[in-house]
C-alpha cells in the first residue's frame, strides 16, 4: 500500500460535520476530492491527518478550530454603509454574500442586520470558531515526482 507524504497528489472521499452531527459538506455523489498534500489547499488540520495514511485506508478525524477555519473574531463583524452594497441584492438576515480580497480571493460574507442606512456584515468563515468533524477516505495517491 502506498502511503501519503507531503507533495504527494491524493484523492480522498470525505464527510463532514460539526460535533453536533450537522453536516455541512461531503463528496458523495461526486468525484472524490484531489489536491497537493501539504500545497495549503484544504485546511491544515486535515492534511496533517492524511499524512502518512495508506490508499484504501478510512479514519475519522476531529480538528479544532485553530487547525481549521480559527476562532470567530468579533473584529471581523463590521457594519457598512448601505450605499456599499448593489442596491439589486435582496437583502435578508442570514444571508450569504461574495466580496473579493485584494489578492482576488473569494471572501464568504453573512448578513447579520441592515436597515435603510446601514448593512451590518460578518466575515468569518461560516465554520470559523467550530471544531470539525472528518469521515475520510484515501481513495488514491499520486507520488511525487
Amino acid at each position: 500500500m502506498t502511503k501519503a507524504s507531503t507533495g504527494d497528489t491524493v484523492r480522498i472521499n470525505y464527510t463532514g460535520r460539526l460535533t453536533d452531527g450537522t453536516q455541512f459538506d461531503s463528496s458523495a455523489g461526486r468525484e472524490p476530492l484531489q489536491f497537493t498534500l501539504g500545497a495549503g489547499q484544504v485546511i491544515p488540520g486535515l492534511d496533517q491527518h492524511l499524512e502518512g495514511m495508506e490508499t484504501g485506508e478510512k479514519s475519522t478525524v476531529t480538528i479544532p478550530p485553530e487547525a481549521a477555519y480559527g476562532p470567530r473574531r468579533e473584529e471581523a463583524i463590521q457594519t457598512i454603509d448601505r450605499s456599499g452594497v448593489p442596491a439589486e441584492l435582496d437583502l435578508k438576515v442570514g444571508a450569504q454574500l461574495q466580496a473579493r480580497t485584494a489578492d482576488g480571493q473569494v471572501m464568504p460574507i453573512t448578513v447579520v442586520d441592515f436597515d435603510d442606512k446601514s448593512v451590518k456584515l460578518d466575515t468569518n468563515h461560516p465554520l470559523a470558531g467550530h471544531e470539525l468533524v472528518f469521515d475520510v477516505e484515501l481513495v488514491d495517491v499520486v507520488k511525487a515526482a
